[in-house]
């Protein structure tokens, strides 16, 4: 099958890519680099470095691959930027989005795969939060996350194109950055690795939903088949609270290294946790890796990083 993917060399973009390739599917990737990675490309995997708001590149890039399916991670992702910058974020996010739409539009693509966010809820009125729960984001990235939602499903309703929407809670795993929009997990994580100590903001005691990139990888790959015209929530439905990371790593790196306490942060939200059950029910999808068994594989894999860019190479005199 032939598969653009925007944004496929950043954190979940990239991880994806690897899979439909090894499932044999042609992939095209599309990306400006900004956040994504070239060391995070797929070699066999064709590359346009574009800009999603550039709309005549992105025409060009479907005239020449003609995909059937179209994965749009390509997004601004950090809520501070989108608060100090609402036009960019919406530029981006939605602007850019409705180019996608468009060029799926001319160029006849059966489906389209969008990942949105827990943002678009806001703080929950109730747990787990369900695809019902009332859409309050209170934050421009919320925002601008939420509103392509609309556009999917109408583009898709007027033109004949197939689609699935899924709404992340707080993914994790390799690849994440802990620079810039990198997350609690991966921040946490480069602290350790430099024997540094992490903020925590507030008791510890809030709740996040912490799902593992490799679990997003499976629900993505299921919607090639699955899940046509349907939002879902794809979350481990179990809440986690900020100290029990923090013990978590502190465990496996068997480290000593003790968490600074900070004033909570305006306009965090306290507790959260999605409910899967329609993933499960239109899906059969469910959460396999439980939250030790990631953060385990994640700081493996940031270990062996961090071992191979601090390696130090004997000179010949040392070797003497």
């Amino acid at each position: 099958m032939k598969i653009v993917v925007t944004g496929g060399a950043g954190f979940i973009g990239s991880n994806v890519v690897d899979e439909l390739i090894s499932n044999n599917h042609e992939v095209c990737v599309v990306d400006n680099l900004s956040t994504g990675k070239i060391d995070n490309l797929n070699d066999k995997a064709r590359f346009y470095k574009y800009d999603i708001t550039n709309a005549d590149a992105l025409k060009l890039i479907f005239k020449i691959g003609r995909p059937e399916v179209v994965y749009h991670f390509a997004a601004q992702i950090d809520v501070n930027t989108s608060l100090k910058k609402p036009a960019f974020d919406a530029n981006v996010n939605i602007e850019g989005t409705i180019n996608v739409l468009e060029c799926c539009r001319k160029y006849e693509v059966k489906k389209i795969i969008y990942p949105s966010s827990a943002a678009v809820y806001g703080n929950p009125e109730y747990l787990p939060v369900d695809e019902k729960h009332p859409i309050e984001p209170i934050s421009f990235y919320g925002i601008s996350k939420h509103t392509p939602e609309h556009y999917i499903k109408t583009f898709c309703s007027l033109y004949g194109i197939k689609y699935t929407i899924f709404r992340y809670s707080n993914v994790y795993g390799i690849r994440q950055d802990p620079k810039g929009e990198g997350g609690v997990v991966s921040i946490f994580i480069n602290k350790f690795l430099n024997n540094e100590s992490p903020f925590i903001f507030g008791d510890g005691e809030q709740t996040r939903d912490f799902i593992y990139v490799k679990d997003i990888v499976k629900a993505n790959l299921l919607a090639l088949n699955c899940g046509d015209n349907k939002i879902v929530n794809i979350s481990a439905n179990i809440p986690v609270t900020v100290n029990e990371l923090y013990e978590t790593m502190k465990r496996i790196f068997n480290s000593d290294v003790q968490a600074v306490y900070k004033e909570p942060r305006q306009g965090d939200i306290l507790h959260s946790y999605l409910d899967t059950s329609l993933a499960k029910e239109f899906m059969g999808w469910k959460a396999q890796y439980y939250f030790e068994n990631g953060v385990s594989e994640t700081i493996a894999y940031c270990r062996n990083l961090y071992n191979c860019k601090n390696k130090v190479v004997a000179t010949d005199e040392q070797i003497r």
